[in-house]
């Protein structure tokens, strides 16, 4: 019956060949169809910035083959996984709380490969050593950008904390639980094993309402209290926040404890998980509800309970936490620049493949405007989270970034959706997972207010903003754009910093109401003077002037008065020079 259906629809009087060519199903292959390394020329521009060309040579095959494994196996496994999430084994036959999560297949199959393709692994910094190269870090990043075009949970999977953990314990932990989380973390390659518990029903930015409470025992600790959002829960170790009995009942109060799977003795530690999250999306990161019931802990920051000791110095542990923190801020913006990135090659390949009014949908010119719009966006937030990643590292430039980059991400799926019409909204199709993804960015590690707070503070107890603008400047300076907006980018540089004047005056309940807008204008000038960085140096490489051509779409787009008369008057250089944009984002 089905096939006699499909037969008479495919004889419909109206039917022709050129119509079925528009449902043509092998033309429709999209982001999976392609190597994500060797289809991203500005991922290769940026590698071309930051390693020597014989570096490159020696690594180029590593990332030719970690981005067709990505396309390929990770992206497979990520939509299983996605289909069918962890679940939990509460409970043994006996009726024992065992809190066991069970991770699909697809699960397990993606981290043997990832392990196996590790830029951080010590076989790697080895071949690495070998060939001269001592810098790892530009490589890391671009696996990791790679790895979040494809599933944004399994980098959360793989690399909640780790090093955080590694650093703390080393630094405040005694000497047995130092071995021990080295043992953990040595089997996982630092990766996978980790979780932190800070976020309680109370809410997970506002830590002062913390309840969970430490006691002394012995040399070690017992925490109890409940944790209402832990994401990698299946991990052997664990950072979390408590509060020592007759501490402060505030911030400074709170400090962070290491906590193992298991007890010193080798008994299970007294985690109990109380059930899953059925989450929007990532659901290849296991997140839960924990409850901890006189769990053994180790306290990972100095205390004395001597008179005039020591007491205070609890907050050095949790200061430590947040700096370590940042990295995960720089790992999340990576995210949301990962699920942008991916959203653009979506619209990129559809548009291309999809016929409308007589031509492909990348031939019409409203939807060039919208293709160009993504691809000037994208290649912003690129440049903000790689030179955030590896480069100038500015204490304000982290909340900056993950302010656009995460936002990014969202605005970006959204748009492929609407590229794809119908099919963009339909689950089958890649895109609309990315939309589910993308949206814990925005959560993860703060949300855009909480960013905002940092950003506030940053500026009025570290003056970071002072470093931030001399790099801003030393960008503008080497500018390889055209003169208008190389002379706007630095103008506005100058209005942001009056600005900032202007808002040290204000009172304080406006002066926080205005911390949105002044962000947004910060991360604005940063990613246009890096944008024009980016234009000198691919013009010493000779290029044609296409970056010169998206740092002067993404200034008029952020930084130039808006009119509408004026753009009438403008010249459409989104759609003279569309096919040098779409060249340097998507090579076929």
């Amino acid at each position: 019956m089905s096939t006699y259906i499909a037969e008479y629809v495919d004889r419909l009087p109206h039917g022709s060949e050129a119509k079925a060519r528009r449902y043509a199903t092998e033309r429709y292959e999209g982001a999976a169809g392609l190597n994500w390394y060797d289809c991203d020329p500005t991922l290769q521009f940026i590698l071309r910035n930051h390693l020597t060309a014989s570096e490159l040579d020696w690594a180029t095959p590593y990332l030719h083959e970690v981005g067709a494994l990505m396309a390929g196996p990770i992206n497979e496994y990520a939509e299983q996984t996605d289909k069918n999430p962890p679940r939990l084994e509460r409970y043994d036959r006996w009726g024992h709380d065992v809190s066991e999560v069970v991770m699909p297949a697809s699960f397990h199959a993606s981290r043997e490969q990832l392990l196996a393709h590790s830029f951080t692994s010590p076989e790697f910094a080895q071949k690495a050593a070998i060939a001269g190269i001592h810098n790892v870090a530009p490589l890391v990043a671009a696996r990791s950008y790679l790895l979040n075009q494809a599933d944004i949970g399994m980098t959360c999977a793989l690399g909640t904390g780790g090093d955080m953990v590694l650093r703390l314990a080393e630094q405040y932990a005694p000497g047995e639980a130092q071995v021990r989380v080295k043992e953990v973390l040595a089997e996982g390659q630092l990766t996978g094993e980790t979780a932190q518990l800070m976020t309680e029903r109370t809410g997970g930015s506002d830590l002062a309402a913390l309840e969970t409470t430490a006691r002394r025992d012995g040399s070690t600790w017992l925490l109890n209290g409940f944790k209402w959002f832990v994401s990698n829960v299946n991990g052997s170790a664990y950072v979390v926040l408590a509060k020592p009995e007759g501490a402060e009942d505030g911030v400074r109060g709170i400090v962070p404890f290491l906590v193992m799977r298991e007890r010193s003795d080798g008994s299970r530690n007294g985690i109990r998980i109380r059930r899953l999250k059925n989450k929007l999306g990532t659901n290849s990161v296991a997140s839960a509800e924990v409850e901890l019931v006189d769990a053994e802990a180790f306290m990972l920051a100095p205390f004395d309970e001597q008179p005039g000791g020591e007491r205070a110095g609890q907050g050095r542990g949790l200061a430590r936490m947040m700096e370590l923190t940042n990295d995960s801020r720089m790992g999340v913006s990576m995210m949301g620049l990962g699920c942008a990135r991916r959203a653009l090659v979506e619209s990129l390949t559809y548009a291309a493949a999809r016929e409308a009014f007589g031509k492909r949908l990348d031939d019409q010119p409203l939807m060039q405007r919208k293709l160009a719009e993504l691809i000037v966006e994208t290649e912003a937030a690129q440049a903000l989270v790689f030179d955030g990643q590896i480069g100038a590292q500015l204490r304000l430039g982290v909340p900056l970034i993950k302010l656009k980059a995460a936002r990014l991400g969202i605005t970006a799926a959204s748009d492929a959706i609407e590229i794809h019409g119908g099919n963009g909204y339909i689950e089958q199709w890649p895109v609309a997972r990315i939309l589910r993804d993308a949206q814990v960015n925005t959560v993860w590690e703060g949300a855009d207010n909480v960013l905002c707070l940092d950003v506030r503070r940053a500026i009025t107890r570290e003056e970071a903003h002072l470093p931030l603008f001399a790099r801003i400047q030393d960008a503008i300076s080497s500018s390889g754009g055209d003169g208008k907006t190389t002379e706007l980018v630095a103008q506005r540089l100058e209005r942001v910093a009056e600005a900032l004047d202007r808002w040290r005056t204000l009172d304080p309940m406006v002066a926080e109401a205005r911390l949105f807008p002044l962000a947004q204008h910060m991360s604005g000038v940063y990613a246009a003077a890096l944008l024009l960085e980016q234009a000198g140096s691919s013009a010493a490489a000779g290029d044609s002037g296409r970056k010169a051509l998206v740092a002067r779409l993404y200034a008029r787009t952020h930084l130039a008065p808006s009119d509408p008369l004026t753009d009438m008057e403008t010249e459409a250089r989104e759609l003279d020079q569309w096919d040098l944009l779409r060249s340097g984002a998507l090579a076929d």
